[in-house]
């Protein structure tokens, strides 16, 4: 018998932002024969439209491309533009590059984990309809939420899409007493943090135990936000540009967005990701805590992503008052520019895991050809490939809303960019 139906899927305040997606499965002899996360989001063709362009214009075009985690497109791009031109900004110009880079983190996280995720977690179809029963945890949710925009206007002027940024530094510098009053906040913010990895990994996450290739950017002696090698848990290790080498975008049939294989095969970018290869590089106060909790990293287990951007958080916190509590007035902000010719590479940590660039410029620094390789895209392959085993663990012979409801779950724990994933979700079940 084939039982068709097709089932609309109302999900958390933020997934109905924009787009629509779907998801189809094929059921045969309680096996899933075909899944399809479909992708709709007509294609927006950036990389082509930045051709053409000026190094100038560059970074404020890229910051366009999702206003959540703005600032990962924009370091990805200077990184690769610098290194066209052999420029080397100086230490003052990294440091707040890494402090920037921690304001985005947080906001991202703090939103996902109390307007996504933990609805999920806890039973509600909202974060409003959560509130009713824990007002203060969407409330803290908020507090740090705000507290990563008002890091990313500190040094981008404003926290959606900022415009601070510039190849060579930042247009300016902060002041002493602005350093100060924020310096403050994130010190009073720190005990919320810890409050919150102790929440996350307390809500009774599902076992989802199974086998995936973690990938992430390496660096000797921090925790990675914004250099380092691309290591995975199965032995790669390469400077980010030999990644075309390694990684192959490719077009399906079914979605507008490309999937990503590392030789041949799925893999993770993200917080559990990066948690999974660099646990030994946070400090030694956040890993403690991490710890105190009793779970265990490396961890097999997908549904542990939200306790991986709890961590991450209070890590960010923690290095962003190390970098305020030593900031110092510099002489100038950025370094002068001199443009040329050339191919460059930049590669970041988006919240959402590893965000890949690769920039042709010519004398004049124009755009000659860009690719940008975003996160969300990268996962995509291995949400299907989730959804496949995780579905078949839970039981196919659920009905087809528990089999929805935890579709999106499983869909939503990615955290995928609100452009191509938090959407209206349709379910189609083919049963044979």
């Amino acid at each position: 018998m084939n039982d068709q139906r097709n089932i609309s899927i109302n999900v958390p305040v933020l997934a109905r932002v924009e787009g629509e997606g779907g998801l189809e499965l094929d059921i045969s002899q309680n096996k899933i024969t075909n899944v399809k996360l479909r992708i709709f989001e007509p294609p927006r063709f950036f990389e082509k439209f930045l051709e053409g362009r000026s190094y100038t214009e560059l970074v404020d075009l890229v910051a366009r491309i999702c206003g959540i985690c703005p600032v990962a497109y924009q370091m990805s791009t200077v990184h690769a533009i610098e290194s066209i031109f052999g420029l080397q900004p100086g230490p003052w110009v990294r440091t707040m590059r890494r402090l920037l880079y921690c304001g985005e983190w947080i906001e991202s996280h703090a939103l996902h984990i109390h307007l996504l995720a933990a609805p999920d977690f806890l039973g509600y179809p909202s974060a409003p309809a959560m509130a009713t029963q824990y007002p203060e945890e969407v409330r803290r949710g908020m507090l740090l939420q705000e507290l990563g925009n008002e890091i990313m206007r500190l040094l981008g002027g404003r926290s959606v899409h900022p415009v601070g940024v510039k190849v060579g530094g930042f247009y300016h510098a902060p002041s002493l007493e602005q350093v100060s009053k924020l310096r403050t906040k994130i010190a009073d913010a720190l005990p919320l943090a810890e409050e919150l990895v102790n929440w996350t990994a307390s809500l009774g996450l599902p076992d989802n135990d199974q086998d995936f290739i973690s990938v992430a950017l390496r660096h000797p002696d921090e925790y990675p936000l914004n250099e380092g090698h691309i290591v995975s848990s199965d032995g790669l290790d390469i400077p980010i540009s030999d990644y075309e080498q390694y990684f192959q975008e490719s077009h399906i049939t079914h979605s507008t967005a490309l999937h990503s294989h590392l030789n041949g095969r799925p893999y993770l970018v993200g917080p559990i990701a990066r948690l999974n290869l660099n646990k030994d590089k946070l400090p030694a106060t956040v890993r403690g805590h991490l710890e105190g909790t009793g779970l265990k990293f490396p961890s097999r287990n997908m549904f542990h992503s939200i306790v991986a951007r709890a961590v991450e958080i209070h890590y960010a916190l923690f290095e962003a008052l190390r970098i305020l509590t030593d900031y110092r007035l510099p002489d100038h902000s950025y370094v002068p520019v001199q443009p040329r010719a050339g191919v460059g590479f930049g590669c970041t940590e988006a919240p959402r895991g590893l965000l890949w660039q690769s920039w042709q410029l010519n004398a004049n620094g124009d755009v000659q050809l860009a690719r940008i390789v975003p996160p969300t895209s990268q996962n995509q392959a291995q949400i299907e490939d989730d959804l496949r085993l995780s579905l078949e663990a839970m039981g196919l012979d659920s009905s087809d809303e528990t089999l929805k409801l935890r579709s999106e779950m499983l869909i939503r724990n990615y955290d995928p960019c609100i452009s191509c994933a938090t959407h209206f979700i349709k379910l189609k079940v083919n049963r044979q």
